[in-house]
């Protein structure tokens, strides 16, 4: 039997990464998740059952709440822990997680979520956080330190997979490596569309300003369209003032809740540029439609004019074009289901294990 071990870079916060990380435990359950820190108390209950593994980093006073003030630590962290006795390493990451130490003979694929955009998007990336005077002027001596050992680190990597083509040619231009692109894995059992659909649109997200939630809530609200924002953040309070009487922000909501307002929205709304983006594949498989920007990830999951709508320009004018314009009844619910299902789990895990067998020989 295939010995296989699994790499994450931290889990302390639930997102896609999880997501992707679950149905890698699902097609491997008996291996041990190798991270940097832990809080089970911020991830599903599920996961108290795996045999993780942590670094020196679990150790660190308020590390699985204040994780971003050591970042100079995680490096060491992943090169402290050499993970020996396997035949297969494979690591989900987008940063430091690729660098973790492996046994002589083990083969390591990095599923690539993206290179560190902290890291290779320093500027972009800057712009958008609220980094005090002090930061702004020690973070660039070491954001150039880091990025050297991730792209060494890269180097020790047998396989890339990445999640898109964007984040392929992007893995291309900071590590010098080509990589296969396997979308991520989507359980579209969990979801199920409905007969009929209410009126308002949706966003379910974290509230954070790359995600670019204010062109929605600026434009519905000059529209007077009905907005509902599902999810939390430190952007919050200020989307919250931008937002006028046809916005309502629900916070955090139960799984069953969100699937709910997924299947009974007018549509979804995604207007931030996105590597990849499982919320958008989940209102498709909800056989609901999506209106996205023209960019990232959107390009490969969103069929124009069959699952969706794209809006070209990331700005509120662009976007509230697309809303006069969208009918929600030209859309099929079949069909943007049916769409949905090629990002199926199912597909993701046959041609991960092919991919496994191609390269490296080994069965899983």
């Amino acid at each position: 039997m295939t010995r296989v071990a699994l790499v994450a870079s931290w889990l302390n916060q639930y997102g896609g990464a999880e997501r992707v990380l679950e149905v890698l435990h699902g097609m491997f359950p008996a291996s041990p998740v190798y991270t940097s820190i832990y809080a089970p108390q911020a991830m599903p209950e599920a996961y108290r059952s795996w045999d993780i593994h942590t670094s020196f980093m679990q150790r660190l006073p308020l590390v699985t709440r204040k994780h971003q003030i050591y970042l100079p630590l995680y490096p060491l962290a992943f090169e402290s822990m050499r993970v020996s006795g396997f035949d297969l390493v494979i690591s989900n990451t987008s940063a430091f997680a690729h660098g973790i130490r492996t046994g002589s003979g083990t083969a390591h694929i990095c599923y690539c979520l993206t290179p560190a955009r902290f890291l290779w998007d320093y500027e972009s990336y800057v712009r958008r956080e609220q980094l005090s005077g002090a930061q702004r002027a020690l973070l660039p001596a070491v954001i150039s330190l880091l990025r050297g050992w991730d792209r060494a680190a890269a180097q020790r990597v047998t396989h890339f997979v990445a999640i898109s083509r964007l984040v392929a040619e992007r893995i291309k231009a900071c590590y010098g490596r080509e990589s296969d692109v396997i979308y991520p894995p989507l359980d579209t059992r969990a979801y199920a569309p409905s007969p009929d659909y209410d009126d308002y649109f949706l966003i379910v997200s974290r509230l954070i300003p790359y995600k670019r939630i204010d062109l929605a809530v600026q434009a519905c609200s000059q529209l007077g369209l009905p907005l509902r924002v599902i999810g939390d953040g430190r952007d919050r309070a200020s989307l919250e003032r931008l937002a006028g009487p046809s916005v309502r922000f629900l916070g955090r909501l139960p799984d069953a809740d969100v699937k709910e307002h997924l299947r009974r929205c007018r549509a979804f709304i995604f207007p931030g540029e996105e590597d990849f983006g499982l919320a958008p594949l989940e209102a498709m498989a909800s056989g609901r439609p999506v209106i996205a920007y023209a960019a990232g990830g959107s390009l490969e999951t969103v069929a124009d004019g069959v699952s969706g709508v794209f809006f070209k320009e990331p700005n509120v004018a662009s976007l509230a074009g697309a809303l006069r314009s969208f009918d929600a009844a030209s859309y099929d619910p079949t069909a943007i289901r049916r769409h949905a299902e090629s990002f199926d789990r199912t597909v993701f895990a046959e041609r991960l294990r092919a991919f496994v067998k191609r390269t490296t020989g080994l069965s899983v």
